[in-house]
């Protein structure tokens, strides 16, 4: 079976006009997955909803005192700029609800092989700050709960936002049994980019060829060296050549490709992977449906090569505490 993690809040987050997020790509996203691909021609899919993580799991990650300020809407005014939302009760519950989905992910990969999340990649949260659009470090916390479960001593996060994963660094530098591996645009936010275990740092411009060859080489390296026991994927798309904040030249094509290439490494290892979506951003979040639905295309492509048409996608069909 091929999980999918999602629920409706993602995009149940009123913001003011001409706000840069995309929060309508989540919902988006999710309708083009099972209308408009026509997914039903594929065999064993099946969605599954996330319950909200409690703030007590996240002082376990977090800071407790900024856990309990956000929740209760009291951090300081420059603090929530810096994370670049207005603060609203939709916002807590979407976060928590979608830190909830990245561990459920975990957990679907962790008994199915592969699964992936339409939300999540909230890699610049930090101990005790939120910053660029993260409140809550989704791919740490995930990555922690990994290690809790049987035979999984080793997990490597695999973050392919367009922007260094800097919260997840220094969330878990002191972590030896979780990698963290950021390949990324070299001058792009954030400014100050902290040592991830490894960092794939590319030149602006760089086209779908050049990220592939250097990508591909250092994951392979990363696969050898490491020997994880399960694989956190942050598949994001502002890497493509069109996107707002992304100062890359790759292609809806090339996307595909990378996803690919992580998906089928971890298959042909018998890893699990536990995907998300990351980052991706246009005024018009239409455009960015597309080409996140590759990283589901690209799976469809390693665990479903042949179509068994006759079977409907089972939307909603299940749901399950994280």
């Amino acid at each position: 079976m091929l999980p999918l993690v999602y629920h409706p809040v993602y995009s149940e987050l009123v913001l003011p006009p001409q706000h840069r997020y995309p929060i309508t790509k989540y919902e988006r996203l999710y309708l083009h997955l099972t209308q408009t691909l026509q997914m039903a021609d594929w065999a064993d899919i099946a969605f599954f909803q996330p319950e909200p993580v409690t703030p007590e799991e996240l002082k376990a990650l977090h800071q407790e005192t900024y856990i309990d300020h956000l929740l209760q809407n009291t951090l300081p005014a420059a603090k929530m700029r810096r994370i670049g939302f207005p603060w609203s009760p939709q916002l807590i519950e979407r976060t928590l609800t979608s830190t909830a989905g990245t561990r459920l992910t975990v957990d679907l990969a962790y008994q199915h092989g592969i699964s992936l999340h339409l939300s999540g990649g909230y890699h610049h949260a930090h101990h005790d700050f939120g910053s660029g659009f993260c409140l809550v470090n989704d791919l740490a916390f995930a990555a922690r709960h990994a290690l809790t479960l049987p035979g999984i001593d080793r997990v490597l996060i695999v973050d392919c936002d367009v922007h260094q994963g800097d919260g997840t660094a220094t969330l878990l530098a002191e972590d030896s049994n979780i990698i963290t591996f950021s390949v990324h645009c070299d001058k792009n936010f954030p400014a100050r980019k902290p040592d991830s275990d490894i960092d794939l740092a590319l030149p602006r411009e760089t086209n779908t060829e050049d990220y592939l060859a250097a990508f591909s080489a250092v994951l392979n390296l990363a696969l050898a060296q490491h020997q994880p026991d399960l694989v956190i994927y942050d598949a994001g798309v502002d890497i493509h050549q069109h996107d707002a904040l992304g100062y890359f030249q790759v292609t809806t094509e090339g996307i595909f490709e990378r996803d690919q290439l992580v998906i089928r490494q971890c298959k042909a290892a018998e890893i699990p992977l536990a995907a998300v979506v990351g980052g991706g951003y246009r005024d018009d979040h239409q455009q960015l449906v597309e080409i996140h639905a590759q990283l589901f295309l690209a799976a469809l492509s390693v665990h479903q090569p042949e179509r068994r048409p006759g079977q409907r996608i089972a939307a909603h069909d299940t749901q399950e505490k994280a």
